[in-house]
């Protein structure tokens, strides 16, 4: 019988800066996980992020906590970011056309990270 191995973190980072935004994400490919998302979390561990892929916007409705969010195109360059956004805020996103996916943070990751948009970023293992 073999072991499996357990499936290695996602990690997200801004090469841009030489910065980590995320060494333990999660990735929402399916609509039902992408539409949960965040909701019913009453905080964020340092390090950890959402991707939900594929998205171009979110909604807040039903959050409890603000979060940082970045989105990000297919060049996997950050188009637009929002911080500390707060619960129940109606929807925040880009053009459909240009979005490809987008990261839910804890507050303060975009400053600690220096992200800026046009940043590149690289997701380990790739979306």
């Amino acid at each position: 019988m073999k072991t499996r191995l357990p499936a290695l973190p996602t990690v997200v980072e801004n090469v841009t800066r030489g910065t980590v935004i995320a060494d333990h994400a999660e990735v929402a490919r399916s609509f039902l996980a992408r539409g949960r998302g965040l909701i019913g979390r009453i905080n964020l561990p340092a390090g950890y992020g959402l991707i939900l892929v594929p998205a171009s916007s979110i909604h807040m409705f039903f959050m409890r906590i603000p979060i940082d969010v970045l989105f990000v195109d297919r060049r996997h360059r950050v188009i637009g970011m929002r911080e500390a956004l707060p619960p129940w805020h109606p929807f925040a996103g880009v053009a459909p056309w240009r979005g490809h996916y987008v990261i839910e943070l804890p507050v303060g990751t975009i400053r600690a990270s220096r992200t800026e948009v046009g940043d590149e970023l690289r997701v380990t293992p790739d979306l």
